[in-house]
């Protein structure tokens, strides 16, 4: 009843107030923007909910129902379009069978009938590597920051594009897990840019590593970039510098490390072993700033 009240005041404060229809203009534009976002909140709603789904399925290794979440003309900003871009997800699926996902939705934007959400996203999976005979038990762990766009398509919200910032990902085994290792590069360059790549790992005093630094265009199907591998210097700090592609194609560092200890066995005899293995990945993005930059309307 007490709804209806306030409908009929409403209704009788319209018709009576002398300045009613100086301000029914006012009232109509505050009526769209009512409208309006209750439309946005349904929008981040559902965006919100397609997130949440594409984590579950994403853990669960759900083919199907990742799929479904994305729009068939799906392309991210490194080219891939859908096909290419699940083809990497069920090679990922059968390198790491117990990969997990998480998201944490930091932002979502409607505009119309496309929206864009900003995430943070991590990636946790277990391998082993047999070297020398020693099965060595490995972790990786990934972690990106990025940009997923939505489109509206037939009444339903559907990934569209994704694009990523940051991205850098960590697979480490045997002792190599417990040692502090990172590898540095610009998160952005333009093509045909020099740029540093810094890998810094905290050794053990009884320890010592050869490790290479790699670059790779971001392509399918990969291309792997020849290694030189090389002792650490005494400072623990390898460095490499790289030329940015003139393509604009995205790129990948790559650092691989080989970590091998000593211990005495007799005072004559010192036994050196394989300790670890561990690679590093981190994501240059090579962008035209002038090329690339949004073009008005």
């Amino acid at each position: 009843m007490r709804k209806i009240f306030l409908a009929l005041l409403t209704g009788l404060f319209l018709f009576t107030n002398p300045t009613s229809i100086a301000q029914a203009g006012f009232f109509t534009d505050t009526k769209s923007e009512i409208i309006q976002n209750i439309q946005e909140s349904s929008a981040k709603k559902y965006i919100r909910r397609a997130l949440e789904k594409q984590t579950k399925y994403a853990s669960k290794h759900d083919y199907t129902g990742l799929f479904n979440l994305y729009a068939q003309d799906f392309v991210n900003t490194d080219g891939f379009t859908k096909d290419v871009y699940f083809t990497l997800i069920k090679d990922t699926w059968t390198s790491y069978p117990d990969i997990t996902y998480t998201t944490e939705i930091r932002d979502i934007t409607v505009n119309g009938d496309t929206a864009s959400a900003e995430v943070y996203e991590t990636s946790l999976a277990t391998s082993t590597q047999l070297n020398e005979g020693i099965t060595l038990y490995g972790e990786l762990h990934s972690y990106s920051n990025g940009v997923y766009y939505f489109k509206k398509i037939k009444g339903k919200w559907l990934i569209s594009g994704e694009k990523v910032y940051k991205e850098k990902s960590f697979l480490k085994y045997g002792d190599t897990r417990f040692i502090n290792m990172d590898l540095i590069s610009p998160e952005k360059v333009t093509p045909n840019e020099y740029y540093t790549a810094s890998l810094k790992i905290d050794l053990p005093e009884n320890a010592f590593a050869i490790a290479s630094i790699g670059k790779d265009e971001i392509t399918y199907p990969q291309e792997q970039a020849e290694e030189v591998f090389r002792r650490m210097p005494e400072d623990n700090i390898l460095e490499r510098m790289f030329y940015a592609n003139k393509n604009g194609k995205n790129e990948y560092n790559v650092a691989s490390i080989g970590v091998s200890k000593s211990e005495q066995i007799t005072p004559e005899k010192i036994r050196v072993y394989i300790a670890g293995l561990a690679f590093i990945m981190t994501r240059v993005n090579v962008e035209d700033e002038v090329k690339d930059a949004p073009k008005d309307k």
